[in-house]
């Protein structure tokens, strides 16, 4: 079950055939908690979900169900299709996974409140017993969740709609749910969100910042002086100044090649990109050896 706390948005590792590369994408999101993230997510965007089929997803899902860290992993869908999301999560509940990260169908515009809730309550009443964190992402989906909306889907569906992950942090600081988890979409706005309530953040670029990201959220949990959080807040903007899916695999690839399998349209940094990035994040003091060592 999904709780208050700090999680990456993972990556998903390639093969060079650009097929899923699924023990490379586990272990990823092994390290990740290793250095102190409270879980990670598979099948989010920065994981480029809608770019990788059903049946890696469906792989992936069945080697995660007997992991010792299983009950750390979650499961985004990324899928456009109605059809798709309900067999999906079907699958997945097999395996006793609940807990989804579900963005609204992206692509056509025009998408309205009445719309996006009939999708949420199609979902529903096909897998009863799912529970939905929401995905408010509008640059992506084209469509943008209001206070009223969550409000109205939440009173509806008590038991399955839990949480919304905001990243486009129209909601984060002024919803107020009892019960209902609050995820910012960006560590840059971590201790703001707790401050005001939230429950943590969900983001990409945890995959990197996972220990910073951790000391601040346990900081505000221990009621102790802040120290990290400026430097977290800057390394996050520097990787803001990038494509973050393009940012996070060059940076990776820096110490393991895998990472340099992206699917297209998605494409690396180029090199005169990728040593600009490196070099902001060493003015920052943010350790790039330390970092990559996992």
């Amino acid at each position: 079950m999904l709780k208050r706390g700090v999680y990456a948005a993972g990556m998903s590792i390639l093969n060079k055939d650009l097929t899923l590369n699924v023990e490379a994408t586990i272990s990823h999101a092994e390290n990740l908690i290793k250095n102190g993230l409270h879980g990670c997510f598979f099948f989010g965007s920065t994981g480029m979900s809608q770019l990788i089929s059903k049946n890696e997803k469906m792989e992936l899902i069945s080697k995660i169900s007997t992991h010792k860290l299983r009950k750390q992993f979650f499961l985004g869908t990324g899928c456009n299709s109605l059809n798709e999301n309900i067999e999906l999560i079907k699958y997945a509940m097999e395996y006793d996974f609940r807990d989804f990260l579900i963005m609204p169908p992206a692509y056509y515009k025009g998408n309205t409140d009445a719309g996006i809730f009939l999708f949420y309550e199609k979902i529903i009443t096909a897998t009863p017993k799912v529970k939905i964190i929401l995905y408010n992402f509008e640059k992506l989906s084209g469509y943008k969740f209001s206070a009223e909306a969550v409000t109205n889907l939440v009173n509806t569906f008590p038991d399955n709609i839990t949480g919304i992950k905001d990243s486009s942090y129209n909601i984060f600081e002024n919803l107020k749910i009892p019960n209902f988890l609050i995820f910012p979409g960006s560590e840059a706005k971590l201790l703001k969100g707790l401050e005001l309530g939230c429950s943590g953040c969900i983001s990409a670029v945890t995959n990197v910042t996972h220990s910073l990201a951790r000391k601040v959220f346990d900081d505000f949990e221990n009621k102790t002086p802040q120290t990290k959080n400026e430097q977290l807040i800057r390394v996050r903007e520097t990787f803001d100044g990038y494509n973050l899916i393009s940012a996070l695999h060059s940076y990776h690839s820096i110490k393991d090649e895998n990472y340099k399998n992206i699917l297209p349209p998605l494409t690396l940094l180029s090199e005169e990109k990728q040593k600009e990035l490196i070099e902001k994040l060493n003015k920052l003091k943010f350790n790039n050896e330390k970092n990559l060592a996992a």
